[in-house]
C-alpha cells in the first residue's frame, strides 16, 4: 500500500465530498486526487523519479498538500519544509538530508540559484530545484524499507535527527490513531498548525477517512471561530497558543459544532484547559504525538478531570515507564517513557540506522520521563535531559514552567539549571511578561511559586527577558 492510494481510495468513496476549504473555496476529493495526479505527471516530466529525496516548501495550502502526496507518488521521498525558515537554515535542511530536489511555491527564499522547471497551479506556480551537490543516481537513503517521508525532529535538548517513515508504517500509524479519534466523512478539521510540522497522523489520517480540512489563514482567535463556525468543523487540533488566544477571546462567540479541541506540540496548563473550557464548555484532549511512532497516547476519556495528563495509551499500544535497566515500573513511579506498536519509524538518516538498531528490546524510548496511575493515565514528568538535580531532590522543568506560567503576568517563561558555588545545581527562570502588562516584582513571582511548590523547586534567579528561542515547531529550545 503507497500512501497516495490512502486518498485515491477515499476519493473514489467520496468523490463530491469536500476535502479541503481554504483562501481559494472548497475542492473536493474528485478534484484533489485529479490535482495530485496532474502534479505527479509533471514532476516525472521534470525528472523526479524513484529514490530520490525531495523537498517540499511552501505555507499551508491545498498546492502543499497536493506536491506532498504527488511527489510520493512518483516514488520519492518527501521532505515538508516550512516556509518560515530562513536561507541558511533552508541550505542546512537540504544538505543535512542530502537531498536531491526541492519544490516550492515561492513564498520563502529560493534554495538554489537557478530553477530546474516549474508546476503550474490553478492560483499558484511552483518552483523545482535540484541540488547540484547531490547524485541522483545515488538513491535516497537506500539503507530504509520503502521510505514515503523524512521529518526532522525538533531538537529541543540536542541536535535533531532525521526519521525515515514507510509507505507501510504511515498506513499502520493512520489506522492505528483513528481507532479513538473515529473520524470520517462527516467531520471537519480546522487546520492552525504547520502542515510541514504535521503532516502525517493529522493531514494524512484527515484524508485517509474522508474528513474535510479547513485551512486557516490566520491563527487569530476571531478567524477560528469564523472558519470554525462557517464550515461547522467538529475538531481543532492546534497547540496551547491557539487554546490560550481562543480562550482569552472577548466575542462572546460559540463554536457549536465543535466535538473535540486536542493540544499538540508541547505541555499545556491546567490553567489554560480550566479556561477553555469555562470559555467554550469543551475540556481540551491533551495528545502526546511524536514522530517516530505517532499518537501512541491521547486524553480523551479523563480530559476535563485531569486535563495536564497526556491520557491513555490507544488500544494498539503498549506504554510503559522503564527503569535503567528496562524493567517495567509499578504504577506511580516516574521512569523512561517507552512505548511499542504499529508505524514506528523505518530508520533514522544520519548515522543510517534501520528500526531493529533503535529499538531496544522492542521499545522505543521517548527521551521523556513519565508517571502512570493504576488505571492507566499517563502524565509527563519532564525531559530526562532537562532535569535538574537540586541536592538530590528532581526537579522537572515543565513542571515549574507550568506554575510560573498561571501568573497573569507571564506571558512564557523557561526554566533550567545554573551551578552555585556552594549549593551545586540549582533552578534558574527566564520570563517574558505579557504585553501592556507592567513588570511583576521578582520577589511576587518568588511568592507566587513558594505557594505552589517545594521549597528546592523554587527558582533561586529570575531574569526578565524580550523572548525566548523556539523550536521551527513551536517548542521551547531548551539550553
Amino acid at each position: 500500500m503507497q500512501v497516495p492510494n490512502l486518498l485515491y481510495q477515499a476519493a473514489q468513496r467520496w468523490p463530491n465530498n469536500p476535502a479541503i476549504h481554504d483562501e481559494y473555496g472548497t475542492m473536493t476529493y474528485a478534484e484533489l486526487a485529479a490535482l495530485i495526479k496532474k502534479t505527479a505527471e509533471d514532476l516525472k516530466a521534470l525528472g523526479i523519479a524513484p529514490g530520490l529525496g525531495v523537498g517540499v516548501m511552501g505555507k499551508n495550502s491545498r498546492y502543499f498538500i497536493a506536491a506532498c502526496f504527488a511527489v510520493m507518488d512518483c516514488g520519492a521521498v518527501v521532505m515538508p519544509v516550512s516556509n518560515q525558515m530562513k536561507a541558511d537554515e533552508v541550505n542546512d535542511a537540504v544538505q543535512t538530508a542530502r537531498l536531491h530536489a526541492i519544490l516550492d511555491d515561492q513564498s520563502s527564499v529560493a534554495p538554489f540559484d537557478h530553477a530546474a522547471g516549474r508546476v503550474k497551479f490553478p492560483q499558484q506556480e511552483w518552483r523545482l530545484f535540484f541540488n547540484p551537490n547531490a547524485d541522483r543516481q545515488q538513491p535516497f537513503a537506500p539503507h530504509a524499507n520503502n521510505p514515503a517521508l523524512i521529518r526532522f525532529t525538533s531538537g529541543t535538548t540536542g541536535t535533531s535527527k532525521g526519521v525515515i517513515l514507510s509507505h507501510e508504517g504511515i498506513a499502520e500509524r493512520t489506522e492505528a490513531a483513528n481507532k479513538v479519534l473515529q473520524l470520517g466523512p462527516d467531520d471537519a478539521i480546522t487546520w492552525v498548525l504547520s502542515m510541514a510540522y504535521h503532516f502525517v497522523v493529522s493531514i494524512i489520517l484527515y484524508l485517509r477517512y474522508g474528513s474535510a480540512i479547513v485551512i486557516c489563514d490566520s491563527f487569530l482567535a476571531d478567524h477560528i471561530i469564523e472558519q470554525t463556525n462557517l464550515h461547522e468543523a467538529t475538531l481543532i487540533y492546534g497547540s496551547p497558543m491557539h487554546i490560550r488566544l481562543l480562550a482569552s477571546d472577548q466575542s462572546g462567540r460559540q463554536m457549536p459544532s465543535l466535538k473535540r479541541v486536542v493540544s499538540t506540540s508541547t505541555a499545556i496548563s491546567k490553567a489554560q484547559c480550566e479556561a477553555f473550557l469555562q470559555r467554550f464548555g469543551l475540556p481540551v484532549s491533551q495528545a502526546y504525538g511524536i514522530i517516530e511512532v505517532g499518537l501512541p497516547i491521547i486524553n480523551v476519556e479523563k480530559s476535563e478531570a485531569f486535563p495536564d495528563a497526556v491520557g491513555y495509551a490507544l488500544p494498539d499500544y503498549q506504554v510503559e515507564m522503564l527503569d535503567d535497566d528496562g524493567h517495567i515500573l509499578p504504577p506511580g513511579e516516574t521512569g523512561h517513557l517507552a512505548m511499542r506498536g504499529p508505524g514506528m519509524l523505518d530508520a533514522y538518516l544520519e548515522p543510517p540506522r534501520r528500526r531493529e538498531e533503535i529499538l531496544k528490546n522492542g521499545w522505543f524510548y521517548t527521551g521523556d520521563l513519565a508517571s502512570k496511575r493504576p488505571d492507566g493515565l499517563i502524565r509527563i514528568e519532564g525531559r530526562k535531559k532537562s532535569m535538574i538535580n537540586v541536592s538530590g531532590n528532581k526537579v522537572f522543568p515543565e513542571e515549574v514552567e507550568a506554575v510560573l506560567n498561571q501568573h497573569p503576568a507571564v506571558q512564557l517563561c523557561r526554566v533550567s539549571s545554573f551551578m552555585h558555588r556552594f549549593l551545586g545545581e540549582c533552578v534558574q527562570a527566564e520570563v517574558v511578561v505579557k504585553n501592556g502588562i507592567e513588570r511583576p516584582d521578582t520577589e511576587e513571582l518568588l511568592t507566587f511559586c513558594r505557594k505552589r511548590l517545594s521549597t528546592y523547586k523554587i527558582p533561586q534567579k529570575v531574569e526578565f527577558v524580550e523572548s525566548l528561542p523556539m523550536t521551527d515547531s513551536g517548542k521551547l529550545l531548551r539550553r
